[in-house]
């Protein structure tokens, strides 16, 4: 397939990041941002890119995206939805915290705390919470992904229905307008529907761009966690099925 140059240069920015924003696009081609609206419609228009509201997003198909690349998107909103989460915790709490890049914000966001037992099967939480004297940090045993340091499969559903904790926070990576969370490896999907089982209560922090993305696998339904933590929800069904569940929506950029 023929692409201008500006166009593939725009496409291999997505593929490297994850997604593109229409304001850094003008600025980086001397543009209009008008103009570069124009050209990821037309990729869009192509397939080769996902629209979302001021910018797009490399396709996943049903492939995740990249460890480095998912980290990346949406940063800023990932950390003020950690610390929201963080809020809701309080001192001498237990609680697990699930694999994710959001969820990692979350762990960042708790380095202040004191008393907390963090069981996790997420080897970059237990790594950056493990030098903190006053976090007991438990980590389950199973397969190690190479690709984001994630612990699955059947070991680590086995180590954490050991557990009764106060708090679950989890990620997924697609949340469907029927309220359907939504994952890639059943593996880890597994591992997330134990703890949910096994927490009083449930935190789902996703930043709006899984509203943008699907996944193949089902974690369950929106219904089923307590607090719901996003930068911002502009799905009036997904608004909806947080007030008919009694689902507390907090939205950080409100």
């Amino acid at each position: 397939m023929f692409l201008a140059p500006r166009h593939a240069e725009i496409l291999e920015m997505a593929k490297e990041h994850g997604r593109v924003l229409v304001d850094d696009l003008a600025i980086h081609f001397n543009v209009t941002p008008q103009t570069i609206r124009k050209d990821l419609n037309d990729l869009c228009d192509q397939r080769l890119l996902n629209r979302i509201h001021g910018g797009a997003l490399f396709p996943s198909g049903v492939q995740n995206l990249e460890y480095e690349a998912r980290r990346l998107i949406a940063a800023n909103e990932k950390e003020a939805i950690g610390r929201a989460a963080a809020d809701l915790i309080p001192d001498n709490a237990s609680l697990f915290v699930n694999i994710g890049t959001t969820t990692e914000a979350v762990g960042q966001a708790l380095l202040d705390r004191k008393g907390l037992m963090i069981i996790t099967n997420n080897i970059n939480v237990a790594n950056k919470l493990r030098i903190y004297p006053d976090i007991e940090v438990v980590i389950a045993g199973g397969v190690v992904r190479g690709s984001d340091g994630g612990i699955v499969g059947e070991a680590a559903v086995d180590f954490i229905r050991q557990f009764k904790v106060d708090f679950a926070v989890i990620g997924t990576s697609a949340i469907d307008s029927d309220g359907a969370l939504l994952d890639f490896d059943f593996r880890e999907v597994k591992v997330a529907q134990a703890i949910m089982a096994n927490a009083r209560h449930v935190i789902l922090v996703s930043d709006s761009t899984k509203f943008e993305r699907t996944a193949p696998v089902r974690i369950g339904h929106l219904s089923q966690v307590h607090t719901f933590i996003t930068d911002r929800c502009e799905s009036e069904a997904i608004r909806q099925i947080c007030v008919d569940a009694d689902v507390q929506l907090i939205e950080t950029s409100i």
